[in-house]
């Protein structure tokens, strides 16, 4: 018998955990002089629209299985995961059935992903440790059928994908719906509720600044197709190729006339600015013609790099959407030499855990 893994889900005390992560955010930008934090609380269950699990094998028996925090040696089995989407709680057993009923799904099945969205939509990426025959598809097939929803299969050099690799979501955001693409395998917000209130926040952080706005690390657009009326241009970068052409479909998806997405690192972004290089990614691009006011960045755990921290201090306004608050004090060590915080935020993507999203908004002192 394995143990049962048990999810620390305890609705009951989620107001205090995130009263503590709010002081403990405010602690960190006090040094900031940063007003009072502005705290947008998730659902305490449910929320999580994304999951990944090991596919334990126990002789003909197989199931979910994770290993829990601090602990590589154990593995425990999931019956039950709460935290995630009410889609994902439905589909897991679902899902499990039909591999039990099915050898050829079954055999070397070692992960299992789940991709959902708030409007409904699901992807499962089934990841084995055997090439992906015509048998395996013709069973794939049949699962997508019973389950309703799209299958991809992965395994070392090779992806099969049934019917499409994304999901589509739908986003409600100041009364304005939101189309989104959302890449198998390419980062998406995995709270879309929380999502929705960042998007919302920043709309309002853009309010009667108008000139054109500059976004790095745009990744499909998230940011920028929401902000996208809110200023005269919108051009952003984003480095990964799935996620400039998810970008490229969400732009036409949405209509929107006013937004340019280019593959550039935010280092080659400030190259091409100073007129240091020239790259055939921006032909077509005059970055002369732009009236930058306002730059948005959402950077990787790592914060901003020197040269990019000092790059944004030229705009007048930044948005600044942090997955790590210790980075972001870091970048603001410098940012707040040139401009002050006017407004800060936490929103909790991740109950129950020690990760903290926060949001800034700074304007040229």
């Amino acid at each position: 018998m394995y143990p049962i893994y048990q999810h620390n889900v305890e609705p009951e005390r989620y107001e205090a955990l995130l009263r503590s992560k709010a002081d403990t955010l405010a602690a960190q930008l006090a040094p900031f002089a940063a007003p009072e934090l502005e705290v947008h609380a998730s659902s305490p269950a449910g929320f999580r629209l994304r999951a990944e699990f090991r596919l334990w094998h126990d002789g003909d028996r197989c199931f979910y299985a994770m290993h829990a925090p601090g602990d590589k040696t154990t593995t425990y089995e999931v019956t039950s995961f709460p935290i995630a989407a009410p889609l994902i709680q439905r589909l897991m057993p679902q899902l499990l059935d039909a591999i039990h009923a099915s050898d050829v799904l079954r055999q070397r099945l070692f992960q299992v992903e789940f991709l959902t969205t708030l409007s409904g939509d699901a992807l499962i990426t089934l990841i084995y440790h055997k090439a992906l025959t015509d048998e395996w598809q013709q069973h794939a097939e049949q699962l997508q059928q019973e389950l309703g929803v799209a299958v991809i299969g992965r395994s070392r050099k090779q992806k099969r994908v049934l019917s499409r690799d994304y999901v589509t979501e739908t986003l409600q955001v100041d009364g304005q719906s939101y189309q989104y693409r959302q890449i198998e395998g390419g980062f998406t917000q995995p709270n879309g509720e929380m999502n929705q209130h960042m998007l919302s926040w920043a709309r309002d952080c853009s309010e009667g600044i108008g000139g054109d706005l500059l976004e790095l690390y745009c990744g499909n657009g998230n940011f920028s197709i929401a902000l996208a009326n809110c200023f005269e241009r919108v051009l952003a970068t984003e480095i990964a190729k799935t996620s400039v052409h998810a970008a490229q479909a969400n732009i036409r998806d949405n209509q929107v006339n006013n937004l340019d997405i280019i593959r550039l690192s935010s280092e080659e972004f400030v190259q091409a600015l100073r007129g240091e290089r020239e790259f055939r990614r921006l032909e077509g691009i005059d970055l002369g013609s732009y009236d930058f006011r306002t730059v948005l960045v959402d950077p990787p755990r790592a914060g901003l790099d020197e040269e990019s921290v000092r790059q944004i201090q030229a705009y007048d306004q930044i948005i600044y959407i942090s997955c790590n608050p210790q980075t972001l004090a870091d970048n603001l060590q410098t940012l707040t030499a040139t401009h002050r915080i006017e407004r800060a935020a936490l929103f909790d993507q991740f109950p129950y855990t020690h990760h903290t999203e926060a949001g800034v908004l700074l304007r040229r002192k």
